[in-house]
This record gives C-alpha cells, sequence and structure tokens, in this order.
C-alpha cells in the first residue's frame, strides 16, 4: 500500500509547513483525545491516537508514522513503539480490508475456536497472521477480547461475533463487501 503524504494543517502552528504523513483530519480527532487529559499529559492519549493513525494508513502502523505521533504526543519514539508493540490491536504490516482476530484463550478453545482457525485456513487457504491473496482477509490469533461469555468468538473489524460455529462464521463473512 502507498501511503500518501499530506499536509497538516494548522493544527500545530510550529509545523504548518512540514510534510506530514498524518492528515490533517487525523490530527483533529488526535486533538480531540489529546483535550482529555491535562497539557502536561497529552501522552496518555497515546492509544486512540494509535487506533486513528492506523486507520488512516489501511490498517496498519509504520515506523515513520509511530515517529510522527511521537514527535505530536512530545513523547520519546520509543514509548509509542513499546504501546504498539504490546498490544495485539495494532499492525506492523499491512493487513486485508477484514481483520479476523480469533480469541483463543482457554474459554473460546474450550468452546471451539481451534475448529473456526482450522475452518478458516482450510476456507482462504492461508496461515494464521497472514492475509488472502485478494488483499480482502486476514486471520489472526489473539489471546482474550474480554467476551467469554459469548465464546467462541471473534473480532472483525471492531465487530465482536459471538457463539460461533463454521456456519456462522460463513454467513457472517459472506455479508462483508
Amino acid at each position: 500500500m502507498k501511503t500518501t503524504v499530506l499536509e497538516k494543517s494548522a493544527v500545530d502552528n510550529s509545523s504548518k509547513d512540514n510534510q506530514t504523513l498524518i492528515s490533517a483530519e487525523r490530527y483533529v480527532a488526535i486533538d480531540k483525545w489529546i483535550a482529555k487529559y491535562l497539557p502536561e499529559n497529552r501522552q496518555a492519549a497515546v492509544i486512540p491516537a494509535l487506533h486513528i493513525v492506523q486507520e488512516g494508513n489501511g490498517g496498519h502502523l509504520t515506523v515513520a508514522l509511530m515517529d510522527e505521533l511521537a514527535q505530536y504526543l512530545k513523547m520519546p519514539e520509543i514509548a509509542v513503539y513499546e504501546v504498539a508493540s504490546f498490544y495485539s490491536m495494532f499492525e506492523h504490516k499491512p493487513v486485508g480490508r477484514h481483520k479476523i482476530s480469533i480469541c483463543t484463550n482457554i474459554s473460546c478453545l474450550l468452546r471451539g475456536s481451534e475448529e473456526l482457525v482450522d475452518h478458516l485456513k482450510k476456507k482462504f487457504g492461508i496461515s494464521l497472521g497472514e492475509t488472502t491473496s485478494d488483499g480482502k482477509f486476514t486471520i489472526k490469533e489473539v489471546e482474550c477480547l474480554g467476551a467469554c461469555v459469548g465464546a467462541p468468538m471473534c473480532l472483525i473489524g471492531r465487530d465482536y461475533h459471538e457463539h460461533l460455529t463454521p456456519e456462522k462464521i460463513d454467513a457472517i463473512l459472506e455479508n462483508l463487501e
């Protein structure tokens, strides 16, 4: 995927003339999160800011994007990398239009998530962490999505799907663009 370099608007007056990777619209969204904290705690917005930046880049982060965000949040680059590498919701390589995050933690495992993983691997002809050749789907194993009562479950984009079977997940996937 090609990242388009856009000019950042007057959100940060000190760098009006600089070319940036993060769009002006994304900076406005980040600023809304920063405003929720005391000025000296703007770094507390790092998680929602990473989500905003990742969404603006087709679903994954790059080192250059994280560096730019670190500068904007006035925090060390390594601190942004630490957050982005700790949480499984942040991607560091391109993913499909539909990222399917399958929980394989104990509750989901006991209720059949392994069968779902095998089903999706066969259906798409890819392994966990891979993307289909058409760029439509990525399947990813995740530890826990916090919906154990609905096991087995997965997250597709931002939508939770619970009490899954291979047939149920196929029906969900058929309704995606």
